[in-house]
């Protein structure tokens, strides 16, 4: 939680820092759009500059012509007013001016415009010297004024200041955003990894090396504890091999046994062959620890899956197997050469697996087929019964449960599950995919699909 609240305080002192970058770089662009206007209308050139200038040099007979020609160089026009009101001089003075004022008048225009011009005035002993302005070039309100150009630059410096502080905002979050996945995606990717099983090493430095020492002390831990959960099976298996090798000799003996009694050689046989199941059951439990914790080395060499077939095919028949059962074969021409970089044992024992599944959930007899075909670059091998089928809760708990150990039944046939998760292990470790779904009307088809290589 530390290391999270140190990231998280990181990025809002970032934040903060970004906020008052954008805050100074504001003030500048204000200052550099509004220098010249300042400048200009606020500087020299202001009306109260030039009524300080004009007045310093007016009389009541006129102003001097480098006077007249400064005023009509800034585009000011002006006037001297008697004190009863009278023009006595004007210089550039727009048409529709008036040349007579009375006290009302005066006090009307001096605080605002006259005619639309702004005007500013000056008061002096012997008369009102009167300087006009361009239409719209100020805004007076009670006797203050304002740049026109200043504040028509308002606007567009509120919409370019908008703008360039949201596209900041949203770059910051943007890569801020891109950042925190980056860092985060690998520890995302490792605890998605555990919790498949799968042992990971994270290297971050940063605010998030911490979290990733963690995850890399859970992988180690997980490691241990599998690699402790896969050794104990295997020495319980071969701890149960002695033992139960024992059994089944002395059980067979007894079955054979001319000298026993009836009941004896059929209970005799019932240890066997349940003993058979059992020693089954401890080689499906290792082989499953093996592959799933990865201790099963694949002896990889290439494979022709058709060859495979038929070789497993023909064992099975040579076997005696019951006549209750019709085994076919069917392999498509595109899929004759077809083969597999895997580890042909296992891939025979994915086939057994299902072929026997087959059997065993049709006790009465079924046809079974095996099929090979190739379906784009894939191959699928398909085993398909017209049994019994699947039931829908079986459906369900195929789908909601991971298949290992769900059930056995009241005759002890340990129908454990071990098999097609043994299955379903070997696909994944030659690349390929398991899938199992009934067939209408009845019956069963277990799919197994690889990666297609040619010949």
């Amino acid at each position: 939680m530390k290391s999270y609240a140190k990231y998280i305080s990181k990025f809002l002192v970032s934040f903060l820092i970004v906020i008052l970058l954008l805050l100074a770089s504001n003030i500048a662009v204000f200052f550099w759009m509004f220098r010249q206007v300042v400048s200009t209308d606020y500087g020299e050139t202001s009306p109260r500059r030039m009524l300080e200038k004009v007045a310093g040099v007016a009389t009541s007979d006129g102003i001097p012509a480098q006077m007249e020609e400064e005023l009509h160089h800034h585009q000011i026009w002006a006037m001297y007013l008697s004190p009863d009101g009278s023009c006595l001089w004007q210089v550039d003075m727009p048409q529709g001016i008036p040349d007579h004022y009375t006290v009302q008048d005066v006090a009307l225009f001096s605080k605002g415009y006259l005619n639309g011009y702004p005007v500013f005035v000056w008061a002096e002993d012997t008369g009102l010297l009167v300087l006009g302005y361009p239409q719209n070039s100020y805004i007076k309100i009670t006797g203050n004024y304002y740049s026109a150009n200043l504040l028509d630059l308002v606007p567009p410096f509120l919409a370019i200041a908008g703008v360039f502080d949201l596209t900041m905002i949203f770059l910051i979050y943007f890569l801020s955003k891109r950042k925190i996945i980056r860092s985060a995606e690998p520890i995302i990717s490792s605890i998605e990894a555990l919790s498949h099983g799968t042992p990971v090493q994270l290297s971050i430095r940063g605010e998030l090396s911490s979290i990733a020492d963690s995850v890399n002390r859970a992988s180690r831990i997980l490691s241990r504890q599998n690699e402790a959960r896969a050794n104990w099976i295997s020495g319980v298996s071969h701890d149960i091999r002695t033992p139960l090798s024992m059994i089944m000799g002395y059980a067979a003996r007894m079955a054979e046994s001319r000298t026993a009694s009836e009941d004896i050689r059929e209970q005799a046989e019932i240890v066997r062959s349940q003993s058979v199941k059992i020693k089954e059951l401890v080689q499906d439990l290792n082989l499953v620890s093996q592959l799933e914790y990865e201790m099963q080395p694949l002896h990889r060499e290439t494979v022709r899956l058709s060859r495979l077939l038929r070789s497993y095919t023909a064992d099975l028949l040579n076997s005696g197997i019951s006549n209750a059962y019709h085994l076919e074969i069917d392999i498509a021409s595109d899929a004759e050469n077809a083969v597999l970089e895997g580890d042909a044992r296992l891939l025979n024992r994915a086939v057994n697996n299902l072929v026997q599944n087959s059997m065993r959930h049709n006790p009465g007899g079924c046809s079974i087929r095996l099929s090979l075909a190739a379906a784009g670059q894939k191959l699928v091998l398909a085993v398909t019964d017209d049994g019994v089928g699947l039931s829908p809760e079986t459906q369900k708990a195929l789908k909601e449960k991971p298949h290992y150990l769900e059930s056995t039944d009241d005759r002890l046939d340990l129908r454990h599950g071990l098999g097609l998760r043994i299955v379903r292990q070997v696909a994944e470790a030659h690349e390929g995919a398991f899938a199992i779904s009934p067939v209408l009307p009845h019956g069963c088809c277990a799919t197994l699909t690889f990666p297609l290589h040619t010949q």
